[in-house]
């Protein structure tokens, strides 16, 4: 049967304490290679001053450079980068810049533009990025302005390229390519109206003259004609205040004419002929009749002022519209 080993106290102690430098021993090697490479690194990335002591061509004009510095970690000493309010410094204070790309203008369509002609009129990549983005998904840009819209461009950037932007007519709605029918006004239906300065004669005119009038469509000018044809003619503007709900700001474009009305004859006429007139109407008419049955012909309206339906109102505005 084979034993284990055995330790006793002190020798347990002596065994962990050698451990525990070891491992201290290596910590520190892998810390100090570390540095070492990361000190590498920033002497290979570093752009140095030429031997005459000038330095690099620093980013002075936003315009036509648009890399910026190179961004500096803590260093130390001898020719390390240092960071000073954000750009890269060497101890001597002169500014390190990576190369520049500089900005050009030229004409360009952004509906074809590819990516190198976007970079080099100064746009960033992303937003060459969101320019392709749109394109896929079936955007267009159709004018100038549309160009606007690219996120992150800035007001000074699209003044300077929109005199560049030269956008294909074959991006246009090909709905231009039809020419547009020319709308002819049908002036039977749709009468073009009268300025303030000129007059409609209100007894001979037709309906289709009437609604030139302003306000007067088809319905009014077919009542107009309707109520002169009833009383016989018109013998005043005002007359047409009889048509229910006639516009009266379009009185003022209306004149007479002729008054040469057509009068009714109220020994001659039928009940029925006479109950038409607008100033007559059929109990009126009846009285008329009544009246020639009674007492035979009529000799003068006045003959029937005894009537109660024939007021001193109504026999005067019946008198111009009769004869006997």
């Amino acid at each position: 049967m084979r034993l284990k080993p055995y330790y006793n106290k002190s020798d347990r102690k002596s065994l962990l304490g050698l451990i525990v430098v070891a491992a201290v021993g290596l910590a520190v090697v892998v810390f100090m290679g570390n540095d070492n490479r990361l000190a590498s690194g920033l002497r290979e990335t570093a752009v140095l001053s030429d031997d005459s002591g000038s330095s690099v061509k620093s980013v002075s004009d936003a315009g036509s450079c648009e890399a910026g510095f190179v961004k500096s970690v803590p260093g130390i000493e001898n020719g390390r980068f240092h960071r000073q309010n954000d750009s890269c410094y060497r101890q001597d204070g002169e500014y390190y810049a990576v190369e520049c790309r500089k900005t050009e203008l030229f004409f360009f369509d952004p509906n074809t533009a590819d990516s190198t002609a976007l970079l080099r009129l100064g746009l960033q990549p992303w937003q060459v990025r969101n320019i392709y983005k749109y394109r896929a998904k079936g955007g267009i840009y159709r004018k100038a302005s549309d160009f606007a819209r690219l996120y992150g461009l800035t007001v000074a950037q699209y003044k300077a390229l929109k005199p560049y932007i030269r956008i294909s007519p074959d991006y246009n709605p090909a709905s231009t390519l039809v020419e547009a029918e020319r709308y002819v006004r049908d002036t039977v239906r749709y009468p073009v109206k009268i300025g303030e300065s000129e007059r409609i004669v209100l007894n001979s005119s037709d309906t289709s003259q009437l609604k030139r009038v302003p306000g007067i469509g088809s319905g009014f000018a077919r009542a107009i004609v309707d109520y002169r044809e009833r009383l016989g003619g018109y013998l005043s503007i005002d007359q047409l205040d009889e048509i229910d709900g006639f516009p009266s700001e379009s009185k003022r474009f209306f004149i007479i004419g002729s008054q040469d009305v057509a009068k009714l004859n109220v020994n001659k006429s039928t009940l029925t002929r006479l109950k038409r007139h607008p100033y007559i109407g059929y109990f009126r008419a009846k009285a008329i009749v009544d009246y020639r049955r009674l007492h035979g012909t009529l000799s003068s309206i006045d003959d029937l002022s005894l009537h109660r339906d024939f007021t001193e109102d109504a026999i005067k505005r019946l008198k111009p519209y009769i004869e006997y």
